[in-house]
């Protein structure tokens, strides 16, 4: 009656894990309510040149609902302008708010940004390398993650990958000392 139909995805935790799962939840919002924690980046660019930029939703494991740059096309605007990582977290562009708004509509306002010259970004910047160190205590347990073209798109909240600092946008270029950055996803799985 709990929605759950394999009882083996439970299991009991104590009140300590409880708090250590809130710890990071309340980190994670004050990256996103501190102005401090925020960035603005300028990108010009030519008239009807494009920024040079993906981004895909944050994704479910992500308290602040917005989007992710997911790739800078090499040589284009926005990589260029050398302000903008993979992994930030888009909060407005030129004062329109991206959060909360579907991939869609995102997508769309940058998109409608093409005849402009210069563009405005607020990001929550993430750092352009973390190592992260995640322990599993056996194989069965799932490290809690989901990735698409090597970028994390979402993460289980209080999951194995989660505590271990992994975050929404960061993109997969190692594991365990060999290079991944041209595997195949199929691969890499």
């Amino acid at each position: 009656a709990n929605g759950i139909d394999d009882p083996s995805f439970t299991r009991d935790i104590d009140y300590q894990e409880v708090l250590d799962q809130q710890e990071i939840a309340v980190e994670e919002l004050d990256r996103f309510a501190k102005k401090e924690c925020q960035k603005e980046a300028i990108v010009t660019k030519g008239k009807n040149e494009p920024l040079g930029i993906v981004i895909v939703e944050s994704g479910w494991g992500s308290m602040l609902p917005t989007v992710v740059i997911a790739n800078l096309m090499p040589g284009g605007p926005a990589a260029r302008g050398g302000q903008l990582n993979i992994g930030d977290q888009v909060i407005s562009v030129n004062g329109i708010s991206m959060v909360g708004l579907p991939l869609s509509t995102c997508q769309t306002q940058i998109k409608n940004m093409k005849h402009l010259t210069t563009v405005r970004f607020v990001v929550v910047p993430c750092p352009p390398v973390v190592e992260v160190l995640i322990r599993r205590p056996d194989t069965k347990y799932q490290l809690g993650f989901s990735v698409q073209n090597g970028i994390i798109c979402s993460l289980l909240r209080g999951g194995i990958a989660e505590r271990g600092g992994v975050r929404v946008g960061h993109r997969i270029i190692e594991i365990n000392g060999n290079s991944v950055v041209v595997t195949p996803h199929e691969r890499i799985v």
